[in-house]
């Protein structure tokens, strides 16, 4: 299938490196290999491929570079900065990575201006609408929940398998991204502190109370958490204020790239799919059109929340309440939404008779037909 990315890539790539991140086994390699089928591909993980970096022996009648896990190889950003300044874009270049790489991407200016960045997510319902039509629509939201948005296990379309696909997936996160990442001795722990947050989506989450959970420091939990964002693991979705500085303050929400690994009801796990899809909608956005968006989350200190906010040039845009199957509205999104009446207010329900807009303008929507369309 057509990634939503590719003619984003096909369109940048005669201007600039193109950085492609993203969670691991999301499609990276796959994608690049789609966006032009006559290609060169140099793995630094590969003994032999690495002399071809060594020695620039690439074949260069090939119309697209892709440079796979080029960031295990020291000082790459340099080495890559040297290759675009001597050669040019010829040919044009495509570098994938995971974690490390898109940590590496935010050290240092040695690519400043050479390289525009791209992030992929996992499938969600906007790319499967647009890959397959609205027929799939229903069938893929309880497919996503069961099986995650990963094309291989998603694919597969089976429960063991993805069970089977998730424990080597971790593994591989934890037993080989991680020790390369950070010198990480307690790896026990960082298992446990995923635990502790599958079971914790859609709540604020107190860094002091995870310490006292796992028995170290806050500083040590923060750490650990910065680490799993960085390799795809997790997403932190931060409160919104127009202070800036007072959301700072306040506890973030974190969740999974993969929905399905959610413990808890059907509703945490269909918060955490829906917080997918708008990050991923927002990410898109910011690398293909470089919009000012960002997703925040609502809540006041008497206990008031709204699930997800979108902001934009730092005002409040769109306000969405995830909800399994109530249909009666939220307090406190009728309340926010008349706090912010220059945003639109929306409650996203999976289980919906019927479609209503309530004269304050609040909107009740079928999940699946608004995530498919994701009218921001």
């Amino acid at each position: 299938m057509e990634r939503t990315l590719a003619p984003h890539l096909r369109k940048d790539l005669p201007r600039k490196i193109i950085l492609l991140s993203g969670p691991r086994q999301s499609g990276k390699t796959t994608l690049a290999k789609m966006v032009e089928p006559d290609h060169e591909y140099v793995s630094y993980d590969d003994a032999e491929h690495r002399t071809t970096l060594i020695d620039r022996s690439w074949d260069r009648g090939k119309k697209l570079l892709i440079l796979d896990e080029l960031h295990k190889m020291p000082r790459w950003k340099g080495w890559l900065k040297g290759l675009h300044d001597t050669e040019g874009l010829h040919p044009p270049i495509i570098v994938t990575g995971s974690a490390r790489l898109e940590t590496y991407r935010k050290v240092g200016d040695s690519l400043a201006g050479r390289y525009f960045p791209f992030r992929l997510h996992p499938l969600d319902l906007k790319e499967l609408h647009q890959a397959r039509g609205a027929a799939a629509t229903p069938d893929a939201l309880d497919r996503l929940l069961r099986l995650s948005g990963f094309p291989e296990p998603f694919l597969d379309g089976t429960e063991v398998f993805y069970k089977r696909w998730r424990r080597t997936h971790l593994d591989i996160i934890l037993r080989q991204d991680l020790i390369e990442l950070a010198d990480v001795q307690h790896i026990v722990q960082v298992e446990t502190l995923i635990e502790l947050l599958r079971s914790r989506v859609g709540s604020p989450i107190s860094h002091a109370s995870l310490a006292r959970d796992l028995g170290c420091s806050d500083k040590t939990v923060k750490g650990w958490l910065l680490l799993l964002e960085n390799m795809y693991v997790i997403f932190k979705v931060p409160p919104f204020h127009r202070n800036v500085a007072r959301s700072l303050l306040k506890a973030p929400k974190y969740y999974f790239f993969d929905c399905a690994r959610v413990k808890g009801d059907e509703g945490a796990r269909f918060e955490n799919l829906v917080a997918a899809a708008l990050l991923k909608e927002v990410q898109l956005r910011v690398d293909t059109l470089g919009e000012d968006l960002h997703l925040r989350y609502l809540r006041t200190k008497d206990g008031r929340e709204v699930d997800f906010v979108l902001e934009q040039d730092g005002k409040a845009r769109l306000l969405i309440e995830a909800k399994w199957s109530d249909e009666g509205v939220s307090p406190p999104l009728r309340y926010f939404a008349a706090q912010l009446p220059e945003a639109r207010a929306v409650q996203l329900v999976a289980k919906l008779r019927r479609e209503k807009t309530y004269p304050d303008r609040v909107e009740v929507r079928q999940a699946s037909s608004w995530l498919a369309a994701m009218p921001l």
